[in-house]
């Protein structure tokens, strides 16, 4: 059986709380690439449901959703923010932030410090 891109995340981020150190690090790793994967998917999915659009409704529509769209962007970037908004309402979005602010307060990052 395939596990999906979100699934997988929701695996990860139930393994997190019992990982430490460098097995939580390669976990949020993953997670974050797992992250970043859903998002492109979305934003591709958003990009066909919004291609009949002009750009004032595209800005309009970022309003909408909470997001900081302006006309001065181009049609890319409000299309990636209308995918944010959406994306970050997932149960895997969710969660990877939880696993992510978790590990941050447990000294793990994905930022190295300087």
């Amino acid at each position: 059986m395939m596990t999906t891109t979100a699934q997988r995340l929701l695996d990860l981020a139930a393994a997190a709380p019992a990982s430490h150190d460098a097995d939580l690090l390669l976990l949020l790793r993953e997670a974050n690439e797992l992250y970043q994967q859903g998002l492109e998917d979305l934003r591709q999915i958003v990009t066909a449901r919004f291609s009949g659009l002009s750009t004032d409704d595209l800005v309009a529509a970022t309003a909408a959703a909470g997001m900081p769209g302006e006309a001065s962007l181009d049609r890319g970037e409000l299309l990636l923010l209308l995918s944010l908004a959406e994306w970050e309402l997932t149960p895997a979005a969710m969660a990877y932030s939880e696993m992510a602010e978790d590990a941050a307060r447990r000294g793990v990052c994905l930022l190295p410090e300087t």
